[in-house]
């Protein structure tokens, strides 16, 4: 990538609920993404009040790392970070993103679906859809992966370009049915929106498949695919 492509990001990874271990390598694994595609350089803070409108501007893209809770963001946080994506710029949303805001229903369309529950974490078989899509693209057509399996309140397949699903047939503890998308991506208010419910585990953060998935989602959403 041109040094004149580069951009900046903002990964934010507050907790105002379940706190996850995985964050630390979450952090390392995007940073080491950005200095190896050379493509992105990466800002990190669990600080709320850093989501201003004039804060924001200068990255392309922020990225909610493990997000939870209520009290994620307060009001004024919260239009803060509407106004952004507004003006035309990303959003990636990692796992337990989307439990955060549960009673804010634009987060929930911002991200796609809110989080409800998930069985103990076991081992099930990804299944790629939307093959020709950027952030897929490489991808094989599905591969193993142990996870926690992420229940959803809606399905969102009718409003997102799903990515990922699961074949609940192959686990225990599903309860969407035969159609349980797990990653996917839309052009939402402006903006671009892209969430996966992978990566509870470190062990994802070294996955090259799961890193591939994280880094075209990126650029995806920063306009760069």
């Amino acid at each position: 990538m041109a040094n004149s492509d580069k951009f900046k990001i903002l990964v934010f990874s507050k907790t105002a609920g379940y706190r996850h271990e995985s964050i630390p390598a979450g952090i390392r694994a995007i940073q080491g993404l950005g200095e190896k595609t050379g493509g992105f350089n990466v800002d990190a803070s669990e600080d709320a009040a850093l989501i201003t409108a004039t804060n924001l501007a200068q990255y392309a893209v922020v990225v909610f790392l493990q997000t939870s809770g209520d009290d994620l963001l307060n009001e004024q946080q919260l239009a803060s970070l509407q106004s952004y994506v507004r003006s035309g710029n990303g959003f990636v949303g990692v796992h337990c993103a989307a439990a955060g805001l549960p009673n804010t229903p634009w987060y929930g369309e911002l991200v796609g679906a809110h989080f409800t529950d998930h069985p103990k974490p076991q081992h099930g078989k990804l299944n790629v859809e939307n093959k020709g899509h950027s952030i897929v693209s490489g991808l094989p057509e599905e591969w193993p992966w142990f996870d926690e399996w992420y229940n959803f309140a809606s399905n969102p397949r009718q409003k997102v370009n799903v990515l990922l699903s699961v074949n609940e047939k192959e686990y225990e503890g599903g309860t969407m049915g035969e159609d349980h998308p797990l990653a996917w991506c839309r052009e939402f208010e402006g903006g671009r929106s892209f969430y996966t419910s992978l990566g509870h585990f470190d062990e994802a953060y070294d996955d090259a498949m799961f890193l591939a998935l994280l880094l075209n989602g990126i650029l995806w959403a920063a306009g760069k695919a």
